[in-house]
């Protein structure tokens, strides 16, 4: 079964598909695929097409003003900003320039594991970083966590239709007691309700049925909520009208139990962090017989 989507749809201005009923019946002329699936930009949350559909959901903040948004907050919510200006991150606005790219770099191949997997920005040239962060520059906005000057975390967002969607937020593990992603949050919910956007948007809110995974728990207590909103399922073909009537379009992460999956996410992680830690010990005892051999 072949699913097409609007390619990079989330970041689209506007309606990506504006009139959806002559849309599909192009499509249909040469199908590329069996079902074809999109979805309104947010924040359009009702049904409006007579298309079969599931309920999506986004992580959101409503970026009216700053002070209710704060005042939301969990105090320990509240406590991780506050620590992270007591410790020495300052925040703020960034240009895209070879300073910042160089800076971003140095987060990327911090380390190889991260969330418990791979981390596929591992070990890019600067021009790899560089062009991968280079996207839709106009409606871009660059937020820097800084110590003592130096970049420690940074979060990009991109303004969609009045939305600010985060495309990239991360930090240096290594200065994760200094809370520099709570800091950025803030930084960037205070930026939007300056620029009168209406929400900022986190990715999803819950991945599959990982109602209770960390990033979850984490986007929560930032104040982010569970915004649903309808993604539309239309068939190509036979085999799609199929695929929809018994809901086989759905991935595998939509089919498995939340307890197998979780099992399955934390065996993951732990062969990812055995294996990075053998070789960290193979390089230590390659470094040291090289030291050796040298005196």
């Amino acid at each position: 079964m072949r699913l097409a989507t609007i390619h990079d749809e989330e970041w689209i201005e506007g309606e990506p598909v504006s009139d959806p009923e002559i849309f599909i019946r192009r499509m249909k002329e040469m199908p590329p695929a069996d079902i074809f699936s999109f979805a309104r930009p947010l924040p359009a949350c009702e049904p409006c097409y007579p298309y079969h559909f599931d309920w999506d959901n986004a992580a959101a903040v409503r970026t009216a003003d700053f002070a209710d948004w704060w005042d939301s907050l969990p105090q320990e919510s509240r406590k991780n900003v506050r620590r992270s200006q007591r410790r020495g991150v300052a925040v703020s606005s960034v240009v895209f320039c070879e300073e910042f790219v160089r800076g971003i770099s140095k987060i990327y191949n911090e380390t190889p594991i991260r969330q418990g997997r791979r981390f596929w920005h591992y070990g890019k040239s600067f021009d790899q970083v560089k062009a991968a962060n280079g996207t839709y520059l106009d409606r871009s906005e660059f937020i820097g966590a800084f110590v003592d000057g130096k970049l420690i975390g940074f979060m990009k967002f991109v303004v969609v239709t009045n939305v600010a969607r985060i495309m990239q937020i991360l930090s240096l593990e290594t200065h994760a007691d200094k809370r520099p992603t709570n800091a950025l949050l803030a930084k960037a919910v205070e930026i939007c309700c300056q620029r009168g956007i209406s929400h900022l948007v986190y990715g999803k809110h819950v991945y599959g049925k990982k109602e209770n995974s960390p990033v979850t728990e984490f986007k929560r207590r930032n104040g982010f909520e569970r915004l649903d909103f309808p993604r539309y399922y239309v068939p190509l073909t036979r085999r799609g009208s199929f695929a929809i009537r018994y809901r086989l379009y759905r991935g595998i992460t939509e089919l498995v139990p939340e307890t197998i999956l979780t099992l399955f996410l934390t065996t993951r992680a732990a062969i990812y962090r055995r294996g990075l830690n053998c070789r960290r010990m193979f390089n230590n005892r390659t470094n040291l017989q090289r030291s050796s051999d040298q005196v």
